[in-house]
């Protein structure tokens, strides 16, 4: 069972990698996609769980940026 569950994971979360790397040149959503296909293939892969802790801060960052500027335009009005 261990084996199909790794090769489950591997398979399924692999895809969405692949199909996240794709929607960065095509349209589509690849900021909600790669770190879901990082967070399953963390399940079994430690790499994919480093990447998913850097994707994480990348992000909080960028959300704690976008906060700021938001709040600077709503105060000039």
């Amino acid at each position: 069972m261990r084996v199909i569950r790794k090769i489950s994971i591997t398979v399924c979360g692999g895809l969405l990698l692949l199909l996240g790397i794709i929607m960065i040149a095509l349209p589509g959503p690849a900021i909600l996609i790669i770190p879901l296909a990082l967070t399953i293939l963390a399940l079994e892969y430690q790499w994919a769980k480093h990447y998913l802790k850097i994707s994480q801060k990348m992000l909080s960052k960028s959300a704690r940026k976008l906060d700021l500027l938001i709040r600077r335009i709503k105060h000039r009005k």
